[in-house]
This record gives structure tokens, sequence and C-alpha cells, in this order.
């Protein structure tokens, strides 16, 4: 009976043993991350522009469509104003209505434009916006010539009552609104459209109101200059769980406490990326650099990489594409540095998964050592 009894003791005091080994250990470890985000600054940027012009006469809009190109030198010197010099012209039509007969000149035009940026003025700066609208105004000095064929038709017993030939001065009012597709940082397709006010004298015939030139333009508007940045650090807590091993049952039947041994070693390091980039920078690139001493000094160790991409930018396959460039360029670092190939492991998850709530922020690779 006593036998018994003692053996029962042992086997408690080993059970209890056992559940203590398998308990979970949690360590909570705070990290600062390093972010580099762009800050507003003065900049000047170009502009091209083609497109199509009117005269709004007595006809139809499609009768006195005629070619028109822009070229614009501007400078933004604040978040939501900017102006722009340029030039722009091509060739204004007009029509005489009875017996109906168009006829065409040139023109080149100098401007001087205030530009302000509604995106900016109602949904504040942000310099990875895609869509960025504005409102334009200025005056500009015409210089019509080769009037030609409107003096044809006056020979030809046209009464216009405005005709000049050689050529003519006007002072222009100018209106428009135009905008900027973004494609990168430097690069947007630019679209507008804008009226210029001109003398009832302009397309030579006398309408008792001032005339209109129309333009509808598309190009491309190119960002010049230094783009300045900061950094910010956003501090974050990781929370690491640690599964101890079991230890083997002891052979004799001595009571012992079982020790947990001591958690295996473990880093964990975020690679951050640029937007629409897979390029690692010079700070990411500190990062690779602590992973490959780590896993040197612990060779037995592996590292999990998982590739990320912001899901407010670009579609879900697009997205996937990119994540899986972005850990490939990370695993490629490892291996450049010595680490063995098949100590890495990769996955990518594209925008499907976001593992943190700023959407910049999953513009990333997790790398998870242990």
């Amino acid at each position: 009976m006593s036998m018994n009894f003692k053996n029962l003791a042992i086997a408690t005091l080993f059970a209890a043993g056992s559940m203590t080994a398998f308990a979970q250990e949690v360590q909570v470890t705070e990290v600062q991350v390093q972010e580099v985000a762009e800050t507003f600054s003065p900049y000047w940027f170009i502009q091209p522009q083609v497109g199509l012009g009117s005269t709004i006469g007595e006809t139809k809009v499609k009768d006195l469509l005629s070619p028109a190109a822009a070229l614009n030198v501007g400078y933004k010197f604040l978040p939501v104003l900017g102006a722009r010099i340029g030039v722009s012209g091509w060739e204004g039509k007009g029509c005489w209505v009875t017996p109906k007969q168009d006829y065409s000149f040139k023109y080149v035009q100098a401007n001087l434009d205030l530009l302000l940026d509604l995106s900016t003025l109602f949904c504040g700066f942000n310099p990875d916006r895609i869509f960025n609208g504005y409102l334009m105004g200025g005056v500009g000095f015409n210089h019509s010539f080769d009037n030609g064929e409107a003096n044809d038709l006056y020979t030809h017993g046209y009464k216009l009552e405005y005709l000049w030939s050689g050529s003519k001065n006007f002072v222009a009012g100018r209106f428009g609104l135009g905008c900027d597709f973004r494609v990168s940082k430097r690069v947007g397709i630019n679209l507008e459209a804008n009226a210029n006010i001109l003398s009832d004298k302009y397309n030579s015939k006398k309408a008792g109101n001032v005339d209109w030139q129309t333009n509808l333009l598309a190009g491309v508007s190119v960002r010049l200059g230094k783009i300045k940045t900061k950094p910010v650090v956003v501090a974050q807590e990781v929370v690491e769980v640690v599964q101890p091993v079991a230890p083997a049952p002891a052979p004799a039947p001595v009571v012992e406490k079982p020790v947990a041994p001591a958690p295996a070693p473990t880093m964990t390091e975020d690679i951050f990326f640029a937007l629409n980039s897979s390029v690692i920078t010079a700070e990411q690139a500190v990062k690779i650099d602590e992973l490959v001493k780590f896993l040197n000094a612990n060779p037995s160790v592996k590292i999990s990489c998982v590739g990320y991409a912001s899901k407010e930018s670009g579609s879900a396959t697009y997205n996937q594409a990119l994540s899986e460039r972005r850990v490939d360029s990370v695993a490629k670092a490892l291996e450049a540095k010595g680490i063995a190939e098949g100590r890495i492991l990769t996955a990518a998850k594209g925008s499907a998964v976001q593992p943190f709530a700023e959407n910049a922020e999953n513009r990333v690779v997790i790398c998870i050592a242990e």
C-alpha cells in the first residue's frame, strides 16, 4: 500500500513538471522603424502641350477646329499656388455664314498664368496623389498674321467690317481648368482646357461682342530639381512567442523539477520600399547587414521573408507581382552577402494582406530569422 502511494506521488510531480515545460513564454520588444517621407519644397517644371483650338463663331464648332500647341515653364512656390510663362498658338479660323465660307490665319501668343492647385487646397498636400486638378487664369499678348484668306474673300464681295492685313496685335484675358495624372515623382500626363478672350476684331468680323479662342490640350508636366525628404521615426511593439521544447523523461524514478531550455535566438527586420519600387535604398540596406550578421552568428537559424504591397496603389495583380519582386530583391541581397539559398524562405502576399494600419508602411518585406 505504501509503495503504490509513493509511485502515485512520483507520477503526479512528473506530470506537473511536463506541463510547466510546455507553457508559452511571451517576450515584448519595442522596435523603432525609420521611414522617409517627401516634403514640399518649391520647384520648376516644364509643360509641352498639343491639341485642338477653335475660334467661336456663327457656325458649327467642327468647322472652326484648327491645330494648337503650347510650351510653358512654371514655378510651384507654394503647395497650392504656382505660376508659369509660356508661348502658344498655331492657327485660328473664321467663317462667313451666307454664303458659307471659312478662312484661316496664323497667330502666336505669349502668356503669363497663375495656377491654383485645387486638389491640395481641398484635400491637403499629398505627394503620392494620382490625380491633381488645377485652376488657371492670366493674360496673353496675341500676335496674329497671315490673314490672306480673309482679304481674298473681301475682294470677292464678302463685307468683313473688321478686316485687317499684314499682322495685328491683341491683348487676351485667359482662364481654364487642367489636371495632371501622376506617372512618377517627376512626370505627369497633363490635360487642359482654356479660353482666351480677345477683341471683336480678332477674326476680322464685326459681331458686337468679344471673340473667344478656345483650346483643348494634352501633354506632359516634368518636375525639375531635387526632391526633398525627411526621416520619420515610428515606434512599433513586436510580440515574440517562444515555445520551449519539452525535455525528455527522466530515466530514473527520481523526482526533479524540469528546467526549460533557453529560447532559440530570433531577429525581425522590416525592409521598406518606395512607391512602385523594389529597389533597396541605402537606409534599408543597413537592415540587410544586421540580418547577415545575425545569421552568420547563428548558422542553424533560417530566415523567412514575406513581401507585401500597399492596396491603395495599383491593381491586385500588379501588387502581387510587385511584392514578389521586393522579396526577390531581399533574398538576392542576403545571398550576395554569403547566406546560403537553402536558409532563405520566401513568400509574397501582394496587397491581399496588409500587416500595418498605415498604407505606406505596407510597401515592405518582413524578415523573421529564427
